[in-house]
């Protein structure tokens, strides 16, 4: 079946549920047994589909894990309570006091954080690397070495990475690829045929949709590394609520819709902004002249609605200007949902191992399903207003 096929279809079983076409909320803390021998064995439930308490699961977690495992193309999921629970459980699985990881320099900005204040504590060496490194990363593995953390494109500057050599080399050394596939979703890059072992997903932006909740997804490409996964999670006690997971199965029905106008329109807006002498570069690897663009080109089977805009200014005055009063670009940290969404953007205080230093204020756009109409209309008063804040600030000097 196709993935459009799939993403209606896939956790459904409306025969076990009296022909009602979606799964069910089960709210439940306590599961009953009815014999001693069968609580007793509670536990076999552990790894399977079945409820033996809250925090494992309701049969409407189940739905939507098996849905996203469908979809992915991977072999287990693990729902979890947000994109940040989805990383830092994916990590900390697999590594321990000793242990080594290579952790890509452009990632998701919490996911760093993390790495920093919480892996490093607990004896867990972290090294960021040039997400263009390819198959040189071959250098910097360890004999430690247990994870290699890749995010592609990057969620600030939209570096495209090379998965599959980088995964070719962390196998030959017995680590374990993990990758953030949040910007395309697993309808437009295929992680496990590209040698990823761990796909995570913050359902709360594309496969959730409207902007209303939190949810982290973790794809294993087996059943051994699902297994570690869960361990890991269930040791925390992290879980889901099911109205959570029945609304995030809700918004996944509508995914491939959703995400080609995603596309579309961001695709439309990026190549206006190319045009526009306030902008001195577009970062989005959809374009053909971005440096990222062979390897999307290559690997990608689709975009998405998030890119970025450099400007030619650096005055933060002149930027709020134009921020401030946009009235569709709306102020806000996320992407993936109907509304679009701008912000402003500082890699300069994050990398390490990729330096940013070009020059002008950096903005992340995430194209929501408004008409492109109106929102080039938005972005065009938004520069009127920046050209007039910078002559303003001319006059005064």
């Amino acid at each position: 079946m196709r993935q459009e096929t799939r993403l209606v279809h896939s956790g459904r079983d409306p025969e076990r549920n009296l022909g009602i076409v979606n799964p069910p909320v089960y709210r439940a803390s306590t599961i009953v047994y009815p014999t001693l021998a069968e609580f007793e064995a509670r536990h076999d439930r552990k790894y399977s589909s079945l409820p033996y308490y809250g925090t494992h699961g309701t049969p409407t977690t189940f739905a939507l894990a098996e849905a996203v495992a469908e979809v992915s193309g991977g072999a287990r999921t693990l729902v979890l309570s947000s994109g940040l629970a989805a990383v830092s459980h994916a990590l900390t699985a697999f590594l321990r006091q000793g242990d080594h990881v290579l952790v890509a320099d452009t990632v998701y900005g919490p996911t760093r954080a993390f790495c920093d204040g919480v892996l490093t504590r607990f004896g867990v060496a972290v090294t960021y690397y040039d997400p263009l490194v390819g198959a040189g990363i071959a250098d910097l593995l360890r004999e430690t070495t247990r994870v290699v953390y890749l995010e592609s494109p990057g969620s600030l500057t939209f570096e495209v990475q090379d998965v599959l050599a980088i995964a070719r080399a962390a196998h030959a050394r017995g680590a374990v690829v993990i990758l953030d596939n949040t910007w395309a979703t697993p309808l437009h890059f295929r992680a496990f045929e590209h040698g990823v072992d761990v796909e995570v997903q913050a359902g709360t932006k594309f496969l959730a949709g409207h902007s209303d909740l939190l949810v982290g997804l973790v794809t294993t490409r087996d059943e051994a590394l699902f297994r570690t996964v869960k361990d890991g999670a269930g040791a925390f006690g992290d879980s889901t609520a099911p109205d959570v997971c029945y609304e995030t199965l809700r918004g996944l029905r509508t995914l491939a819709v959703r995400l080609r106008h995603h596309e579309r329109s961001a695709l439309e807006i990026a190549r206006w902004l190319t045009a526009r002498p306030e902008v001195a570069r577009v970062l989005c690897p959809v374009l053909p002249g971005d440096p990222g663009h062979a390897l999307w080109q290559r690997d990608f089977r689709g975009g998405s609605s998030l890119f970025g805009a450099l400007l030619r200014t650096s005055s933060p005055a002149a930027v709020a200007a134009m921020v401030d009063g946009m009235r569709l670009f709306k102020l806000g940290a996320s992407f993936g949902g109907f509304e679009s969404l701008v912000t402003v953007q500082h890699p300069t205080r994050l990398r390490t191992a990729r330096p940013w230093r070009e020059t002008g204020v950096l903005l992340r756009l995430h194209v929501g399903l408004e008409a492109v109409e109106d929102l080039i209309a938005d972005l065009e008063d938004g520069f009127v207003r920046l050209g007039a804040a910078l002559a303003a600030e001319g006059v005064a000097r």
